[in-house]
């Protein structure tokens, strides 16, 4: 057992994280409440009984992304199930003596915990207001379980560690009355700024502040004065107190309480010293939990070290410590804008957002001094290195915080978007949209907002259906037009027109986003507490929009035309055997003049949903339909491996009476909200499309006009340099030399591999944030695995050769895999045997139409295009996630 007065060799051995640093605080003085530590020695000891450890260690070399859960819940029965010796009973009871009895936390020590690169906050276990020797034991076992928690495996796989039998101590600390707990960070971590020190409080127990349960007050002070830099007034609706002898109660906060900081002045100048004390001691920044007794003392819990602000060597220059913290993250919009995108697309994209958004937050009734503080940070909702488009993360945080229920909401999003990591909830708490000089003013503007959502909440079918018949009135009369007969000028004039009549009126359609992260969240939580045993896929398969979405449509439609050619074998040899560009003549001449209408028409009603629609310097199938000719002869081989409707089957297995009541009803809801989501993307196609002819035309009546060399080069400008040619309002002779600047950059940001997650501080471009943040050239090394494990997406086992390609071309009933995929893939699921995807969520397009479609899915397999070769024979199961390699053949190279 280690104490204040334990040596620090023994310490830095056997205390742990948490330990160490206790030990460190109470030698110097600082109020800690009395504390011991039981040492990863006594944890080493419970893994030699009964060959705990052999079979601990077998079940961690079989950890995947995938079964982080059942492994964690098979090892967790094993601790709980074995039986103590003697002496390990009597150190844990030795222990809660020492330290006085009564009331203690129980809080993991992991003695990889709280370091300067990893900090591991929060993924292991902590026991508040334990009361009794066999609470504290079963306390005791619970903190050396969480040693292999889900949260705590995954956290290592994220961050490239391994899962393996590790050393985890555990403190046994009095408990503090506390009228007011929190965390204090002595740098900003939004900011990055050194100067200033946050404060986070709430009433009772600091556990509602970390769980997210109780929106908290925030205080941002200088740390040489302690001036108050700003501050944020939390709703503090609960708190939660020791119950009794044991355990934890939620009570309501009055309103006076609620409508005040809960801080005073004696008390943050009290943190802001003590921050400033343990930056001393530690000689770094520190992320500290405190509390305030009722008779206003103030305690010291826990400190760790910030790790948010960790920055390694770059190129014998340091990325800047302080400057504002930004998370580019492209897990999602790779769906939209992969690889390189023209600075045309990305320029049209961010404008588009931004007044897209802005009209959302005005639909919910912000109010206009609020708007005004959002039209700093809507601009940059995506983000643009080196050709590729981001997410500047956390200003979608903000945005979700428009909406009710921001704690449940954010994590959907995280869901929805399919980040490799998620973002601490310390961090997460202090994103808002704006701020209120006064607190009444917050607490309207908040009623009016929710109200606002709740209204469009019950009412979102009809709005969308609204919305839908309005855009298409309007949409006719644009793609009825012929923009390439006519001046630039003028095309221009009716392109301003479309962002007016299309675009700007999109905003109040953005709260569907906002409903199904609502919706899906509480159908997951309900899944979790009626079906705990139900299995990863069925989370994404039972909320499928059913049959008939629109999106679906153009797969339906490729397959029935494939069927047509199927039926003639002369057609079929035709189709195969002629090259795409011309088969259309071939086709005619053959006298196949109904096939040439029904293809025809599949172009009118789809020509606009092909690969990379929204890139506007990719043509669409209207403007190359021979890609169509491409298209159905993959689709004439007859897939296998489709997968029968078992999330039904499931749930009626397994949920009846008045809970399955309810569950359909928040079911069909989510459902709904899915399928409404798909009509409005396929409107943004639409859109699109009609934008992408339009400048086309503006680009070749400037390539006539001598503006710029080739019509193409058009893409190679931004929006706003379009905007000022026809305007007026652009150094004009700069365009030709502009243009081939970029052609230049292209070929060299070609060559480097974009990482998909990174930060910056500062100036985002400079300073090193870039090298840091993982922009290296890119290479084509191979591990020769041969075993993958995945997201589970849809169910049903698949066998096939393996097409790895950017494009969703020659799939012939193989097994498609691609790094990222986008709506216009959907055509090419007629013809797969199974969908394997590396980046991307089961939320996403294609992988809500894979299901509809029955076609066995996988998403979210790190590395998978760079390990596999198109011709590679492969199984996957969709249930489980798993890609198994049966077969290689190392010829052949992917499809390009």
């Amino acid at each position: 057992m280690i104490t204040p007065q334990s040596s620090a060799d023994q310490v830095e051995r056997l205390a742990g994280g948490k330990g160490r640093s206790l030990h460190v605080l109470t030698g110097n003085g600082l109020s800690v409440p009395d504390w011991v530590v039981l040492g990863s020695d006594l944890f080493a000891r419970l893994l030699d009984i009964g060959g705990l450890r052999e079979n601990v260690h077998e079940l961690l070399g079989r950890v995947t992304n995938n079964t982080v859960d059942q492994i964690a819940d098979s090892i967790s029965e094993l601790i709980f199930g074995t039986c103590l010796d003697f002496e390990i009973e009597a150190e844990i009871e030795r222990a809660y003596r020492t330290v006085g009895g009564g009331r203690v936390a129980v809080r993991s020590s992991n003695l990889d915990e709280d370091g300067t690169a990893l900090s591991f906050a929060g993924q292991f276990t902590t026991r508040l207001n334990v009361c009794g020797s066999a609470a504290v034991r079963e306390a005791v076992l619970a903190c050396w379980a969480s040693a292999f928690s889900p949260r705590s495996l995954s956290y290592r796989l994220a961050n490239g560690g391994v899962a393996q039998v590790g050393d985890m101590a555990v403190v046994v600390q009095r408990m503090v009355d506390a009228e007011l707990s929190g965390v204090l960070f002595t740098v900003n971590p939004l900011t990055g700024d050194q100067r200033e020190c946050v404060v986070s409080s709430v009433y009772g127990l600091g556990e509602s502040l970390v769980s997210g349960m109780v929106d908290a007050d925030t205080v941002v002070l200088r740390k040489d004065t302690g001036e108050v830099v700003d501050t944020v007034l939390g709703d503090k609706a609960q708190r939660m107190d020791a119950d009794g002898q044991a355990g934890n109660s939620i009570r309501e906060v009055p309103e006076e309480q609620r409508a005040r900081l809960s801080l005073d002045a004696r008390d943050l100048a009290g943190l802001r010293e003590l921050g400033v004390r343990v930056e001393e001691v530690f000689g770094a920044a520190q992320d500290i939990e405190w509390a305030i007794g009722a008779d206003r003392r103030l305690w010291l819990l826990q400190s760790r070290p910030v790790t948010a602000t960790a920055r390694g060597p770059v190129e014998e220059q340091a990325a800047p410590a302080t400057g504002e913290l930004r998370v580019w993250d492209n897990s999602n919009i790779i769906e939209s804008f992969s690889g390189i995108t023209s600075p045309l697309t990305y320029s049209f994209a961010a404008d588009a957002y931004a007044k897209v958004y802005r009209g959302y937050a005005r639909a919910l009734r912000v109010p206009d001094a609020q708007l005004r503080q959002m039209d700093d940070w809507l601009p940059s909702m995506l983000g643009y290195f080196h050709g590729r488009v981001y997410y500047n993360l956390l200003h979608w945080y903000r945005m979700v915080r428009l909406a009710p229920a921001y704690p449940l909401t954010r994590r959907v999003l995280e869901v929805s978007l399919g980040v490799e990591e998620t973002l601490s909830p310390e961090l997460a708490d202090t994103l808002y949209p704006f701020t209120f000089r006064t607190t009444l003013g917050r607490r309207l503007s908040g009623v009016v907002r929710h109200v606002e959502f709740a209204r469009r909440f019950l009412t979102m079918g009809r709005s969308v259906d609204r919305f839908v018949a309005e855009f298409y009135r309007a949409y006719e009369v644009f793609d009825n037009e012929d923009y390439d007969g006519r001046p630039g000028a003028e095309t221009y004039r009716r392109f301003r027109e479309l962002e007016r009549d299309l675009l700007e009126k999109w905003g109040p359609m953005m709260a569907l986003d906002a409903t199904i992260l609502l919706s899906f969240g509480a159908l997951y939580l309900l899944t979790r507490k009626w079906l705990p045993d139900a299995p990863e896929w069925f989370n994404w398969a039972v909320v499928n929009p059913g049959a008939g979405i629109e999106s679906a449509e153009p797969a339906l439609a490729l397959s029935a035309l494939a069927d047509t050619v199927r039926a003639d074998p002369a057609l079929t040899a035709l189709i195969t055997s002629t090259p795409a560009e011309r088969t259309r003549q071939a086709l005619h001449e053959a006298g196949y003049d109904r096939l040439l209408a029904a293809v025809d028409d599949y172009v009118a009603k789809y020509g606009y949903r092909s690969p990379d629609e929204l890139k506007l310097e990719v043509p669409d199938l209207r403007e190359d339909p021979a890609m169509l000719f491409t298209m159905l002869r993959d689709a004439l081989p007859e897939s296998t491996g489709k997968s029968p409707d078992t999330a039904q089957e499931y749930l009626d297995a397994h949920l009846r009476g008045p809970r399955r009541w309810v569950y359909e009803v928040v079911r069909r809801k989510t459902r709904a909200s899915l399928a409404a989501r798909e009509r409005l993307r396929f409107c943004r196609t639409r859109a699109f499309g009609s934008a992408k002819r339009m400048l086309r035309a503006m680009g070749r009546d400037l390539a006539a006009m001598g503006a710029i060399r080739e019509w193409s080069d058009v893409f190679q400008l931004r929006i706003e340099e379009v905007r000022g040619a026809f305007e007026g309002t652009i150094a004009h002779n700069e365009l030709p030399e502009l243009v081939a600047m970029r052609k230049r950059r292209r070929e060299a940001d070609e060559l480097l591999r974009a990482p998909s997650r990174f930060t910056t501080r500062g100036a985002a471009y400079w300073n090193g944030n870039l090298p840091v943040g993982g922009w290296v050239a890119d290479s084509d090394t191979r591990e020769g695995r041969k075993h993958f494990r995945g997201t589970p997406s849809c169910p049903g086992v698949a066998e096939g050769d393996a097409v790895v390609t950017t494009r969703p071309e020659q799939v012939n009933g193989g097994i498609l895999v691609a790094y990222r995929t986008d709506p216009g893939w959907v055509a090419s699921l007629a013809s797969a045997a199974g969908l394997v995807i590396e980046r991307g969520s089961p939320l996403t397009h294609v992988a809500i139409v894979a299901r509809e479609l029955r076609v066995p899915t996988v998403v979210q397999i790190k590395d998978i295009t760079r390990e596999l070769r198109t011709g590679m024979r492969v199984r996957i199961d969709g249930s489980t996630g798993e890609v198994l390699v049966l077969s290689e053949d190392r010829e052949q190279e992917p499809v390009p």
